[in-house]
């Protein structure tokens, strides 16, 4: 992990960039092909960010299929043979600037090399010119080489890429280990036997005279990936530059610190697919916090393509479309959403992603479709997307096809079959791979297939509920700016996006935990999503049960109890309570601690919590409720925020989490954010009993025209 340096927090770090794709669709590898990727990058220019220095940018790159002809005539001069392409890896290493360093993490890449049972061919440093540069990308300027290796045994050209990955993310984990302070020293960019990556800390007009070797004309391509970064709360590093292995991403994953917590989570039942269970454990973990969202992106999509998933499935997985509501989309592919959700939740951005593995190619935007992907082909089977029209100098007449991709959409070209994949012909083809709905229909269940639990109320005398008002920290305010519109209204009371009251921890005033908590969310100036108003790319479901290894897609993933939004009434927690089912078991953990004034009880009742969980967790419950409604005198309620995320780290740090769902009730959640914020946390459902006390009592007071809605 990268260590935190001020106010500086590593784990924040986004991009939102420019990004374009050219492709033959017929493969005719060019260097002209090239050349037109490089002038569609510096016409992106004004997408990237520059430093305070004008000559020293975010980040800048390109990714082309391997030039076998190059590189063996490289390779030649440097005193070794090549094998024929397809047969032998290259890799582009940055290694650390400092002599010493570079010499120790190449003797253990060398080792982990023979280790792994290929056999060096050779280094050969990339001729670089960092006349260009400003001082700082200069400071942290790598040694960069490229590295060629094969197989000592023959193999065919998958499993090849299967073992170039192994060995990449075996190398890197074990090399920071080693020396941790080459976590932003030594990087391999690229290790395949398809593609190979140029970039770095550059701006889109120094990636050329950077890389002699783009000039050259035996350096062809029929791909090539561009990409030109627009850093956002990051610090910008040569090994965050853009394009990855497989993406060239522009927007923001703003759903990352849960992506990363939940694939943490799943990482410990995978044990199928592909990879042998020695390599799996050479892999972990796929993620790191030390890289950007687009990288981590990145990381997962290659992992999840190379055991076993095709390109496109992979991407429908991370970036599903909006399907919920709707009404024309074939049952086939709502099925295929659908059986997904419980296997990966979304990587939702604004995200607009250019991607290839060397062969495919294409395009995809996610659900909002917030950010721009224009493209062209013309009549010599050329396919130009970008980030915006006019990247590329194009003769109209010469143009047989143009638009822009739409949200949810996704663009491929098969340089195999030479020609343009539609959306709904790839997306046919992947959701009809396995018998989703089938799946479904046998194992899904909702709230209305459930048994009838006993009859709830919570109407309290006006003294108890006041009470209970006082204990979960509900003021005057809060009823009368909060709750009152949103019950009157149906509509979420909305402010100014800033927030003027003291910070928390400042305040001279008793204050409720979760007030100093906040989402965290992309600094713009969007207004609020109203997910009942947008609910054409909203969801509110939610899933409660298990799930077990994604790599190994079966019906079992299907058994699930899906909610409509993640607020249970009162009578709907009272079917789970009772619930009697083959594949769901429900347990109930009380969130209480003795109410007595002595030290360490909120800490060992977290123990007892976080214990609790794991042994229901252990014990088949796959639906954790946790209560905090036999509060009283003698028993204080922990604030549900501090349960909930006790328990779910607890769960993910067991590899026990994605065995169960948990589901809060509890009196203290009342306000919007805190719904969000429990959610973000690892909560699947929430009931916020005490709310329901409130309107009872406001409905019999005569606060309403009308009995809100439970």
């Amino acid at each position: 992990m990268t260590p935190q340096k001020g106010l500086y927090v590593p784990q924040l770090e986004s991009d939102a960039c420019g990004t374009g794709l050219i492709a033959h669709l017929k493969g005719q590898a060019s260097h002209q092909l090239v050349e037109d990727a490089l002038r569609i990058l510096q016409a992106m220019d004004h997408r990237g960010a520059k430093g305070y220095e004008e000559n020293t940018g975010d980040g800048a790159g390109i990714l082309i299929q391997t030039p076998h002809d190059f590189f063996a005539a490289k390779a030649r001069e440097l005193g070794f043979e090549l094998p024929p392409f397809g047969k032998y890896g290259v890799g582009v290493v940055f290694f650390p600037a400092d002599r010493s360093l570079r010499s120790q993490c190449r003797v253990l890449l060398n080792d982990y090399i023979d280790e792994l049972g290929f056999e060096l061919l050779g280094y050969r440093k990339v001729p670089t010119d960092n006349e260009l540069l400003g001082d700082t990308a200069i400071s942290a300027e790598p040694r960069i080489e490229q590295l060629f290796l094969r197989p000592a045994s023959d193999m065919d050209q998958r499993k090849l890429e299967r073992r170039l990955f192994v060995l990449r993310k075996y190398a890197s984990h074990r090399i920071y280990q080693t020396f941790p302070q080459t976590l932003d020293q030594f990087y391999i960019a690229s290790l395949s036997y398809k593609t190979v990556v140029y970039k770095g800390q550059l701006t889109t007009t120094q990636l050329r005279p950077y890389f002699p070797d783009l000039h050259d004309d035996r350096l062809r391509s029929a791909i090539a990936l561009v990409h030109s970064r627009f850093s956002t709360n990051t610090v910008p590093k040569w090994k965050l530059a853009q394009p990855f292995r497989y993406i060239a991403h522009n927007g923001e994953i703003n759903t990352i610190a849960g992506n990363l917590n939940w694939w943490k989570a799943r990482e410990p039942l995978m044990a199928g697919g592909l990879f042998t269970k020695d390599e799996l454990e050479k892999i972990w973990p796929v993620c790191g916090l030390e890289l950007s969202d687009s990288g981590n992106f990145d990381n997962v999509l290659e992992f999840l393509v190379l055991s076993g998933r095709s390109l496109p499935h992979a991407l429908m997985m991370m970036i599903p479309e909006a399907w919920q509501h709707d009404d024309d989309m074939p049952e086939h592919k709502k099925a295929f959403y659908e059986y997904h959700e419980n296997l990966m939740q979304p990587w939702d951005g604004p995200a607009g992603i250019c991607f290839t593995d060397g062969i495919l190619v294409g395009a995809m935007l996610d659900r909002n479709g917030l950010r721009p992907l224009r493209y062209l082909l013309t009549d010599d089977d050329l396919l130009v997307v970008a980030s915006e029209a006019g990247v590329l100098e194009v003769p109209p007449e010469k143009v047989v096809r143009k638009g822009r991709l739409q949200p949810g959409r996704i663009l491929i070209a098969d340089l195999d079959e030479g020609r343009i994949v539609e959306d709904e012909e790839v997306k046919d083809i992947v959701c009809r791979n396995k018998p989703y709905g089938e799946w479904l229909k046998k194992n899904k269940l909702t709230p209305h297939d459930l048994p009838e639990g006993e009859p709830v109320t919570d109407t309290m005398d006006a003294q108890s509920l006041h009470r209970r008002q006082q204990l979960f920290g509900i003021t005057r305010e809060d009823l009368r700016m909060v709750i009152q519109p949103m019950a009157e209204q149906g509509k979420d009371p909305v402010g100014s996006m800033g927030a003027d009251w003291p910070l928390p921890v400042l305040s001279q005033q008793t204050q409720h935990l979760a007030n100093y908590f906040q989402q965290l969310f992309a600094q713009v100036t969007n207004p609020p999503i109203d997910p009942i108003r947008e609910r054409s790319v909203m969801s509110l479901h939610m899933l409660l049960g298990s799930s077990g290894d994604i790599l190994e897609p079966d019906e079992l993933h299907a058994r699930i109890l899906r909610l409509e939004h993640p607020v249970l009434t009162n009578q709907q927690l009272s079917s789970l309570r009772h619930l009697a089912h083959p594949h769901l078991r429900a347990g109930v953990v009380d969130m209480l601690f003795p109410a007595d004034g002595q030290e360490g009880r909120l800490e060992a009742a977290l123990d007892h919590l976080c214990a609790a969980a794991e042994d229901f967790t252990r014990n088949g419950v796959n639906i954790l409720i946790l209560s905090d409604r036999r509060a009283d005198a003698r028993h204080a309620p922990v604030p549900s925020l501090l349960a909930v995320g006790a328990v779910h780290h607890h769960l993910v740090a067991r590899g026990l989490r994605t065995r169960t769902s948990l589901v809060v009730e509890a009196g203290d959640v009342w306000e919007t954010h805190h719904f969000a914020t429990l959610i973000g946390y690892g909560a699947n459902a929430v009931n916020p009993y005490l709310v329901y006390a409130t309107l009872d009592k406001l409905w019999r007071e005569g606060a309403f025209d009308r009995q809100p809605a439970a």
